[in-house]
């Protein structure tokens, strides 16, 4: 079976989950793609460029697949002639509906942002399949749709809502978990705390940085080690914090190798997450992979993708339940460092998620 997979956005997570899937499918997996950059305008402009791209290609894929990057709509408009017969699917890694978008951006300024969740809205009505990476996700985007609808002022189409919901399906993100075995590290100093994810405004570093500022107040000794991809335009809290826990900070930037980010992992010891936004959570599970004690809030998708028998120890309800439990934790370090978390993570592994998919896959053609 041949499958063309569209990615108007080849970067991040979006690039790691197309590769690996195509590392590891069963099916020929064939990428059209173009360079992670200018999000807005892969959203606005990419289905034009990526629809030249195949209608030059030759290519004649059994099942089409895209992510929700793409206008999808237009793409298949633009491509009628050679798809209107072959089976479609697209693929949400996140959603602008429900993304909680910075109040700085200029588009929130200027009221425009809806224009963006309006194309993912388009792209699952177009689609003959609609498949989301966490059940919270598929949730959240279908509330979110209703309400966009309900705001225009005639004609609000609320039925396409239940046409959506009828063909959509929850369908976990592969990941290659594997590869962190062989960068398997060790750590004896004092406990060590991970913060592993974008310098953004959707993961909240405002509270994590702000309880750690509590526990050096309290004079709770810790380490902590801050990695993660960081733009040109980060929230001021990062230069705050680096000023603020100079002592405590052992790594402060993104790691340039993956060896060196896998073998932080390995090393630390509790992964306080404080964010906003996670339809999944990669780096959440790849820290548990590697052993990492887990600290979620209840919300977003981490009850769904955390076991419930770990969720008293391991699930906050607020930023003060936060404190006790990273205190507690740092407490009885010596104990939490035998804690077994891997189980929770493998899964979620492409040796056992690619199978899923093609299977999948196979029954969407048939």
């Amino acid at each position: 079976m041949k499958i063309l997979l569209l990615e108007a956005y080849f970067t991040g997570s979006h690039k790691y989950w197309a590769l690996g899937y195509q590392q590891q499918s069963g099916h020929t997996i064939d990428i059209l793609s173009m360079k992670g950059q200018f999000w807005k305008w892969r959203m606005h402009g990419g289905a034009i460029s990526l629809a030249n791209q195949f209608n030059k290609s030759g290519l004649k894929p059994d099942l089409i697949l895209a992510t929700d990057m793409l206008d999808f709509s237009t793409f298949l408009s633009l491509t009628r002639k050679k798809t209107a017969s072959i089976p479609t699917a697209v693929y949400f890694h996140e959603n602008q509906l429900s993304y909680p978008w910075s109040p700085t951006d200029r588009d929130v300024k200027e009221n425009r942002n809806k224009h963006y969740g309006f194309i993912n809205f388009t792209s699952a009505l177009t689609s003959d399949n609609v498949l989301f990476n966490s059940q919270y996700h598929l949730d959240s985007f279908i509330q979110e749709a209703t309400m966009l609808l309900k705001h225009f002022p005639d004609h609000n189409e609320l039925d396409s809502i239940r046409k959506i919901q009828e063909k959509s399906k929850t369908l976990h993100l592969g990941l290659d978990l594997n590869r962190f075995d062989a960068q398997l590290s060790h750590y004896d100093g004092p406990p060590l705390i991970l913060w592993n994810h974008r310098w953004e405004y959707d993961k909240n570093p405002e509270l994590f940085f702000e309880t750690l500022f509590r526990l050096k107040e309290d004079g709770i000794d810790f380490r902590v080690a801050v990695l993660g991809e960081n733009f040109k335009s980060t929230p001021s809290i990062f230069d705050i914090a680096r000023d603020k826990l100079k002592n405590n900070i052992i790594y402060f930037g993104y790691c340039e190798s993956f060896s060196e980010y896998a073998q932080w992992l390995w090393k630390a010891d509790i992964i306080p997450v404080t964010n906003i936004q996670d339809f999944f959570g990669i780096s959440i599970m790849e820290a548990l992979y590697c052993n990492t004690y887990p600290l979620l809030p209840d919300r977003l998708a981490y009850p769904e993708l955390l076991p419930e028998k770990f969720h008293k120890d391991h699930i906050y309800r607020d930023k003060t339940d936060l404190l006790e439990k990273l205190k507690e934790c740092i407490s009885n370090i010596d104990e939490k460092r035998n804690n077994q978390f891997s189980q929770i993570a493998q899964p979620f592994d492409w040796y056992t998620m690619a199978p899923i998919y093609d299977n999948l896959f196979r029954d969407l053609v048939s």
